[in-house]
């Protein structure tokens, strides 16, 4: 079913204004073409333009692009998930108050993953509770952990589980541990699973944190972030192929 055309532009406008304000609009189109698993050649098509257009903003060798090119692929990329049955036009009506800037990448998958192949995806190394990896998954949210705790409310943070609290939350650019250990500790929902990434140890508040709340407390050992998000995205693209095959 699809969504209310209000709720649609509320995203559209949302995503818009993440693009036109960002300091870097090459890599912020980089990301919404990736949230939305959109290819090139598939958005310059809707947007009756050639990909090498697309290609040059998303490197930069154009300069930044306009409102109106930024609304024509914003437009162009809710067409493109509607025709796919609106999977992410969905996950993001039920987050719409989170600031976009703190969403990186959003997965659902279509089979339950268990905690622990999801912590072996991001070379992670189990912090707290071990023994509940073995937890099934049933999504993931990557945020950016400093636009999520600066730019978001308590009521905001309820919302970035999406359609299901059986979900991993990884938090990117963490300095300490703490901040997110904190936030889920004063949320009345809680994920199945937390994997922190940008640093080598949590402190001993955010463990313990973890340990209260019964979370299965994962650092993911990956160089950068975008290796993070790779590695979760063909997990992701292998259990869908798994899926169809069954």
């Amino acid at each position: 079913m699809s969504l209310p055309r209000a709720v649609k532009e509320t995203i559209a406008g949302k995503i818009a204004g993440e693009i036109i304000l960002s300091n870097e609009p090459s890599v912020t189109l980089r990301k919404w073409r990736g949230l939305f698993q959109a290819s090139q050649v598939k958005l310059a098509e809707k947007m009756k333009i050639s990909p090498s257009v697309i290609s040059d903003y998303e490197s930069g060798r154009r300069a930044s692009p306009g409102t109106r090119f930024v609304r024509r692929f914003v437009e162009a990329l809710i067409e493109i998930d509607e025709e796919n049955g609106g999977r992410l036009l969905r996950e993001l009506s039920h987050i719409s108050g989170v600031p976009m800037s703190a969403i990186i990448d959003l997965r659902e998958f279509s089979v339950p993953v268990l905690g622990n192949e999801i912590a072996k995806a991001v070379r992670g190394e189990i912090v707290a509770c071990p023994e509940l990896l073995s937890r099934e998954i049933y999504g993931i949210t990557v945020l950016d952990s400093i636009n999520a705790i600066l730019g978001m409310s308590g009521s905001d943070f309820t919302q970035i589980f999406g359609t299901t609290t059986e979900r991993a939350l990884v938090f990117t650019q963490v300095s300490r541990g703490r901040s997110p250990m904190v936030a889920i500790r004063v949320s009345p929902l809680k994920p199945r699973m937390v994997i922190m990434h940008g640093i080598l140890k949590v402190d001993n508040l955010g463990k313990r944190l973890a340990e209260i709340e019964q979370i299965p407390l994962v650092i993911s050992m990956m160089d950068n972030t975008e290796d993070v998000i790779g590695a979760l995205r063909r997990l992701h693209e292998s259990v869908s192929r798994k899926r169809r095959t069954q």
